[in-house]
């Protein structure tokens, strides 16, 4: 987060040396902005770990997560929590107090936990499908409350791998549109530009970028405008900003 936050106090400054120097900045314009941190753990469920190192996960707790975000609460934008693990209930309650959004994932919630996780306050659920208990016709879980809720949102990895194209095809037509935030999931590695990374025989990230997702979508017929929702205005909707 400290490397984070630099980067972002550089990228800053270079822009107003560039531009008014009394001038907002702001998403929209002709250069990208680290808007802040997505914390993609580490009160997360070790059965659903995925390419993550289970290690270094902790289990959930207000002291926890104070040393976590001491000094970082201002560019602490998502935490993702598993919402099954004891005591996260109340690090949702109490992230969401904070102004974080929070995002189930790496969890193997039934769909009575997950309920519980968003009566809590969470608001989203991270990559949906994939590091997850898998839906099933008698016990939906947490990708089955993702995909019906009218309130959750929910990222979408489109690369052809992390989803399958029918899976994709499924959730733009049953999801709200304006639920449905699409992420690269996009890592650096070594393998070949479209395919994903892998760690142990695990998917440990996507080699796209949202113009390849967007690419993906449109030969399975979904429409240029929602696509472009979703990889545009909902993100910025999820984080109450104004492009």
């Amino acid at each position: 987060m400290e490397v984070v936050r630099k980067a972002m106090d550089l990228q800053r400054s270079e822009l107003r040396t560039k531009s008014a120097p009394q001038a907002p900045l702001r998403p929209g314009g002709a250069s990208a902005l680290i808007l802040g941190v997505h914390l993609e753990g580490p009160f997360l469920n070790p059965l659903r770990c995925g390419a993550l190192d289970k290690g270094s996960f902790v289990r959930p707790g207000l002291s926890s997560l104070g040393e976590l975000i001491d000094g970082y609460e201002d560019i602490i934008k998502i935490i993702t929590i598993a919402p099954e693990l004891p005591g996260a209930l109340k690090v949702i309650e109490r992230s969401r107090s904070l102004g974080f959004r929070v995002n189930m994932g790496h969890s193997d919630a039934t769909y009575k936990d997950a309920l519980k996780g968003k009566e809590a306050g969470a608001t989203g659920v991270t990559h949906l499908f994939n590091a997850m208990r898998p839906f099933h016709h008698r016990e939906p879980g947490l990708a089955g409350l993702g995909l019906i809720d009218e309130d959750l949102f929910i990222e979408v990895i489109a690369d052809r791998f992390h989803l399958h194209p029918m899976t994709c095809e499924l959730i733009f037509g049953r999801k709200r549109i304006d639920r449905i935030i699409l992420v690269s999931d996009s890592v650096k590695h070594t393998g070949k530009k479209g395919f994903p990374a892998y760690k142990d025989e695990i998917i440990a990230g996507s080699g796209i970028t949202l113009s390849d997702s967007f690419e993906i979508l449109l030969e399975l017929g979904v429409p240029d405008a929602e696509i472009t929702e979703a990889a545009t205005d909902n993100p910025a909707r999820y984080l109450a900003i104004s492009l």
